[in-house]
C-alpha cells in the first residue's frame, strides 16, 4: 500500500470544497471577482491549470508563467489551496504540428488529430518527454508556493483515448509482451495461436489488434487492453517521478472515473497518494444514486480504505447527455453528502465558472453564464457552510463487512466477441450491489486476489476470467469459514482466456459442489420461473449437483426442474451459486438469505425504503451516521425527520 502523504490536512482546513478553476479563459478583473465569490461560497481548494499547457508553453521550451503566478498568489492570499495540474492532458497545437508521429492512430489506421483533447499516443517518447519537461518546470517554480496542496497529473486518463495502434505503440506493445512472456513460445501458448494459423515466428509479426476480416484473437485483445492501461500508467508515472524528485512533500494524484472500462485502477493504486474521483450521475435516472454509491465504494477501496477526494461532479446539467436536464433542487446537496458518507474528504465540481466558449460551454458550474444570483450558487454556498461545520468528519473511515469482487481483466474478457451470451459487467456488478445497498449493508470493492479475511461475506459477480492464484484465494476464504455468493459463467477461463478443461465451472467446480453441463442463454424477453418465487432471465445454467444442495429450481423454461440456485458447504464456510439472473425481488431475497447466514447486519435496521445509511468512524472513536433520503416524500429515520432528497448527519452521541 502507498505509505506516502495520503491527506491534505496540513494544507486544507477541514473538508475540501471547491472546483476546477480555469482563469486562463477570463481577464484578470474576473479573477478578483472569482476569489471574492469563492470566499463567499466557502471554497477552500481549487484544481488549477488542467488544460493550460498551451498558455504556459506557447512555443517549444518558451514558458509564460506570469498569469499563473498572479493567480497562485491571489488564491494563496485568500487562503484557498491549489491542486495544481501539470496541464498535460492535451498537448498544445505546436506539438503535433512539429511531431505528427505523436498523434494517436485508430485500429483502422485513421490518425486522430487536434481539435478536441487527449490527442496523443501514450507510448510516444516525444509526448512523454515534453510532458515531463512541463511538469518539471512547474515543480521548480511552484514547489514551495504556500498555496500548493496537491499535484494533479494529466486528466481522466483513458476517457477519450483508450488505445493507440500506431507503429510506436506496436513496438511498445512488443516490449511489453517480451516482459510478460519472455519468448515467442510462451506468447504463442498464451495466445492459443495454433487456432486459425496465427502462430508467430518473429516479434515483428506481433502487432496491436487492428481492423481484421472477422473475429480477432481474444488473448491478443486481452493483452492489448492490459498494455494500453499500462501505457497510460507509464505516462502518469513519468510525470509523478519528476514531481516527487523536486517536491517530495507534496502528494500526487490524478482524477479517475470509477467503473471505467479502459483503465485498470487496481493496478494504478500504489501510484495514488490520494485517490481522486470524477463522477457524473445522470439526473434523469431515478436509480443513479445506487450506481454512484458503487463508484464511491470502489474509489475508497482503490485507496485501501483511506479517504479520497470527489474531485469532479456537476452542480446541475451535464453537457454531453441530451436532453441536458439539470438536477432538481436539493439533489446536488444530497449527492455531495453521499460522497462524504462513503469516504470522501472533499467535494469539488467541474467547474467554477461556466465557459463562454468551447465544447463544454453548456456544462453547469458554480458561477453560471448569468453570474452568481441564482439557485445553484445559493445551494452551493449553503453546502459550503455545511461542510465547514462538518470539519471533524475529516479523516474518518468507512468499515465494511461485505466485499464485492471486481477485476478489470475479467471485464475486458467477459465482453469480448463470441461468448455464449451477451453479458455487460457494469450491469452484472450493479445487479449484485443494488440489493446490498437496499439492505443498507456497506461494501468494499476488491480484486479477486485481495486479502478477504476481514469480510463476513464475499460476492462474486460473473468472474469468467480467473487466475489459479485468485481461484485459490476465493476457495481458501470459504474453506476457512467465509461465506461466498457467486454468479454464473465464473471460473471458465484462465488469465489468457483459455478454457479450463474438465467441466464447468472450471476453477470453482469443487468449491461450488456442482458441474455445469451446458450454458442456456435466454433470448430477449424470455423468462423462466423459479420454484422459490419470482422469475429469471438472461441466462440459465444446466446444473448437475456434485455435493451442493438445491435452494431453488427452474419452474419452467428449457431447464424446468433443474437447480437454479444452490448452496455447498466447503470446509468451514458456504458457497451459494446463482445459475441464472433472478428478477430484482428474487435477487434481494437471495442476498438477504446469505447476509443472514454470514451474520451481516445493516448499518441501521428498519429504515424506510430509499433511505441510505452509512457510518464513518475516526481513530479517536468519533462516529458519524449519514442518513440520506433519496425519495420524494418526507420520512422519519433514527428519530430524525428527513424531507425529500434531504440529509441528516448524526454524531455518535446523537444516535
Amino acid at each position: 500500500m502507498n505509505t506516502r502523504i495520503t491527506h491534505l490536512y496540513d494544507r486544507v482546513d477541514g473538508l475540501g470544497f471547491g472546483a476546477d478553476y480555469n482563469p486562463e479563459q477570463w481577464s484578470p478583473d474576473v479573477w478578483r471577482e472569482d476569489v471574492r465569490l469563492m470566499r463567499e461560497a466557502g471554497v477552500n481548494i481549487v484544481t488549477l491549470g488542467i488544460f493550460s499547457w498551451g498558455m504556459i508553453e506557447p512555443a517549444p521550451g518558451e514558458y509564460d508563467f506570469g498569469w499563473l503566478d498572479e493567480v497562485m498568489d491571489l488564491l494563496g492570499d485568500a487562503g484557498i489551496a491549489v491542486s495544481l495540474a501539470t496541464g498535460t492532458a492535451s498537448p498544445p497545437s505546436w506539438l503535433p504540428r512539429l511531431h505528427p508521429e505523436s498523434l494517436p492512430v485508430r485500429r483502422d489506421g485513421v490518425t486522430l488529430h487536434p481539435g478536441s483533447r487527449q490527442h496523443y499516443c501514450p507510448s510516444s517518447p516525444v509526448y512523454r518527454d515534453a510532458a515531463v519537461a512541463l511538469a518539471t518546470r512547474l515543480a521548480e517554480r511552484y514547489g514551495t508556493h504556500p498555496a500548493l496542496a496537491l499535484w494533479h497529473v494529466g486528466n481522466e486518463y483513458g476517457c477519450h483515448l483508450e488505445e493507440c495502434c500506431c507503429e510506436v505503440s506496436a513496438e511498445d506493445f512488443r516490449r511489453w509482451l517480451r516482459g510478460r512472456y519472455g519468448d515467442l513460445d510462451a506468447l504463442n501458448a498464451a495466445w492459443s495461436t495454433t487456432f486459425w494459423s496465427q502462430r508467430v515466428t518473429d516479434w515483428a509479426e506481433v502487432a496491436p489488434p487492428r481492423t481484421a476480416p472477422t473475429l480477432t484473437n481474444p488473448a491478443q485483445e486481452l493483452d492489448f487492453r492490459r498494455f494500453s492501461s499500462d501505457a497510460l500508467l507509464a505516462c502518469y508515472r513519468a510525470e509523478r517521478a519528476a514531481l516527487l524528485e523536486l517536491t517530495p512533500g507534496v502528494p500526487v494524484t490524478t482524477n479517475i472515473m470509477g467503473m471505467w472500462r479502459s483503465v485498470d485502477y487496481f493496478s494504478w493504486a500504489e501510484e495514488f497518494d490520494i485517490v481522486a474521483l470524477d463522477i457524473y450521475p445522470e439526473p434523469k435516472d431515478p436509480g443513479a444514486h445506487i450506481g454512484a454509491a458503487l463508484f464511491h465504494d470502489l474509489m475508497r477501496s482503490v485507496g485501501g480504505g483511506r479517504p479520497y477526494l470527489m474531485m469532479e461532479s456537476a452542480t446541475g446539467a451535464i453537457s454531453y447527455r441530451p436532453p441536458n436536464r439539470p438536477k432538481h433542487p436539493g439533489l446536488n446537496r444530497l449527492w455531495s453528502h453521499q460522497a462524504l458518507a462513503r469516504g470522501a474528504d472533499a467535494v469539488m465540481y467541474f467547474q467554477w465558472r461556466a465557459s463562454a466558449g468551447g465544447a463544454e460551454k453548456f456544462h453547469s458550474a458554480i458561477v453560471s453564464h448569468g453570474g452568481s444570483d441564482n439557485r445553484i450558487f445559493r445551494e452551493v454556498s449553503g453546502l459550503g457552510a455545511e461542510l465547514g461545520a462538518l470539519r471533524d468528519v475529516t479523516g474518518s473511515r468507512v468499515h465494511a463487512d461485505v466485499a464485492i469482487v471486481h477485476d478489470w481483466a475479467n471485464w475486458w474478457a467477459l465482453e469480448l466477441d463470441a461468448r455464449p451470451g451477451e453479458l455487460k459487467l457494469p450491469e452484472r456488478m450493479l445487479a449484485h450491489y443494488t440489493p446490498l445497498w437496499r439492505e443498507n449493508v456497506t461494501v468494499d470493492v476488491v480484486p479477486p486476489d485481495a486479502d478477504l479475511s476481514g469480510y463476513k461475506l464475499v460476492v462474486v459477480p460473473n468472474l469468467y476470467l480467473c487466475s489459479d492464484a485468485a481461484a485459490r484465494n476465493l476457495s481458501g476464504y470459504v474453506e476457512r469459514g467465509g461465506h461466498l455468493l457467486m454468479s454464473f459463467f465464473s471460473g471458465i477461463a484462465d488469465e489468457c482466456d483459455r478454457i479450463r478443461l474438465g467441466g464447468y465451472p472450471g476453477a470453482f467446480r469443487e468449491l461450488l459442489g456442482l458441474r455445469v453441463e451446458e450454458f442456456w442463454p435466454l433470448s430477449e424477453g424470455e423468462r423462466a420461473g423459479l420454484s422459490s418465487g419470482g422469475s429469471a432471465d438472461l441466462w440459465a445454467d444446466h446444473v448437475v449437483l456434485e455435493g451442493a444442495s438445491e435452494l431453488a429450481a427452474y419452474a419452467d423454461g428449457p431447464l424446468a426442474g433443474l437447480p437454479a440456485v444452490t448452496r455447498h458447504s466447503y470446509g468451514a464456510g458456504t458457497a451459494t451459486y446463482l445459475g441464472t439472473r433472478p428478477d430484482e425481488d428474487a435477487m434481494r431475497e437471495v442476498v438477504r438469505d446469505v447476509l443472514g447466514l454470514a451474520g451481516v447486519s445493516p448499518v441501521l435496521p428498519g429504515l424506510p425504503e430509499g433511505v441510505e445509511a452509512v457510518e464513518r468512524a475516526g481513530e479517536d472513536g468519533r462516529r458519524f451516521l449519514f442518513l440520506l433520503n433519496h425519495g420524494d416524500r418526507p420520512v422519519l429515520a433514527a428519530g430524525a425527520e428527513l424531507g425529500p432528497h434531504d440529509v441528516v448527519v448524526l454524531r455518535r452521541e446523537d444516535v
